[in-house]
């Protein structure tokens, strides 16, 4: 959360809010940011395929799809910006058709673990839709544990901790996501610690339809979050609210609701923001002009993610370096929003009190 002198100052006040000067937003070292252990909480499987793996799961399933490396690449990877939330959401559909078949999640899960780990990622959620991989006759609970293995097999390897979000559709069938929640639940053991909605929100505004969804999963020991704000601004993150989740996916949009962020503060509720993807969703009308500076600064908490590796062409560490560069955070800022990740985790606090003690033993020694 927001470091601020005076405790007793309105959080939406712009004084209160000014920017630090720019100077303090230095140049990053692209390589102690890499070095920098990081926390990583919105992040889609099915937007983080492997542009090789593409390759030859569409080769070894006969799935319709380009057959070199620059085709594919130009197949996975939405322009940036697209023309709408539409359009980034169809790069989607090629992951999606190559991901139907157990050894295929179970690989992918393992990949991204292993990306993420690579460049000191010491922590990741990864949410995916199991309702949208059943398409050749896969069963949803067998899905659901090919992710899972794929996951803590690489975490094992790896040591980089992972956790795993359930997604529904906001699209889908609502007795169906009641299944859905209810199978998830079971995994529970195997890391799926969390709970989403997401889904084109301009057709289906309203998360109170799957109200016995996230009841049912909520029963199953399942933490929760909802994406919002994709379309319709801080309105639909106000409407996000009604299904009490922890967190919220996006909603960068919070920014024009003085009363929504102070009410988003009183809640504790954290915006999980993606400043690229948001960008090429059309959802701000560039990376320097996104919120999430400002956010942070009136006190809402915020984390800072990809939203998908492939899709968006990025690594966290990227993502990063813009937030210093682009966006003007200080690296102090940059620090406190990557701890506060720890803070709103959906894992268990015996695991979360070592990772913060494993970050904050990096941060001292760079003092």
């Amino acid at each position: 959360m927001v470091d601020s002198a005076d405790p007793e100052a309105d959080p939406t006040d712009p004084a209160a809010a000014s920017q630090p000067d720019r100077a303090a937003a230095s140049q990053p070292d692209r390589a102690a940011l890499l070095a920098m252990p990081k926390a990583e909480l919105h992040l889609h499987l099915d937007g983080s395929l492997r542009i090789e793996t593409a390759l030859e799961i569409a080769r070894t399933r006969d799935v319709e799809a380009p057959r070199d490396v620059d085709a594919m690449r130009a197949a996975l990877v939405a322009p940036m910006p697209c023309t709408s939330q539409a359009e980034l959401l169809r790069a989607f559909d090629l992951p999606i058709a190559l991901m139907q078949d157990a050894e295929a999640l179970e690989r992918i899960a393992a990949e991204l673990v292993e990306t993420k780990a690579a460049e000191n990622v010491r922590y990741a959620e990864i949410r995916w839709g199991p309702l949208l991989h059943l398409a050749r006759g896969l069963s949803l609970s067998d899905g659901i544990a090919a992710v899972t293995r794929g996951a803590r097999d690489a975490a094992t390897r790896t040591g980089t901790e992972v956790r795993l979000i359930c997604t529904a559709l906001r699209s889908h069938d609502p007795a169906a996501n009641v299944e859905l929640a209810k199978t998830a639940a079971r995994f529970g053991g195997d890391g799926l610690t969390g709970w989403d909605l997401a889904g084109p929100e301009e057709h289906d505004p309203d998360p109170t339809l799957h109200g016995d969804a996230f009841a049912a999963a909520r029963a199953g020991g399942l933490r929760i979050t909802l994406h919002a704000g994709e379309w319709g601004g801080a309105a639909q993150v106000r409407r996000a609210l009604a299904m009490d989740p922890e967190r919220i996916a996006h909603g960068p949009g919070a920014i024009d609701d003085p009363d929504l962020c102070r009410e988003l503060i009183a809640r504790n509720v954290t915006l999980d923001l993606c400043p690229s993807s948001n960008w090429q969703a059309g959802i701000v009308p560039s990376i320097t002009a996104h919120p999430l500076a400002r956010l942070h600064r009136l006190g809402v908490g915020v984390t800072l993610s990809t939203d998908s590796t492939t899709v968006s062409d990025l690594s966290l560490t990227d993502e990063y370096e813009r937030a210093l560069e682009q966006i003007g955070l200080t690296r102090d800022e940059l620090w406190t929003i990557d701890r506060h990740a720890l803070d709103v985790a959906f894992a268990e606090q015996p695991t979360l009190t070592r990772l913060r003690a494993e970050f904050d033993t990096w941060r001292a020694g760079q003092a």
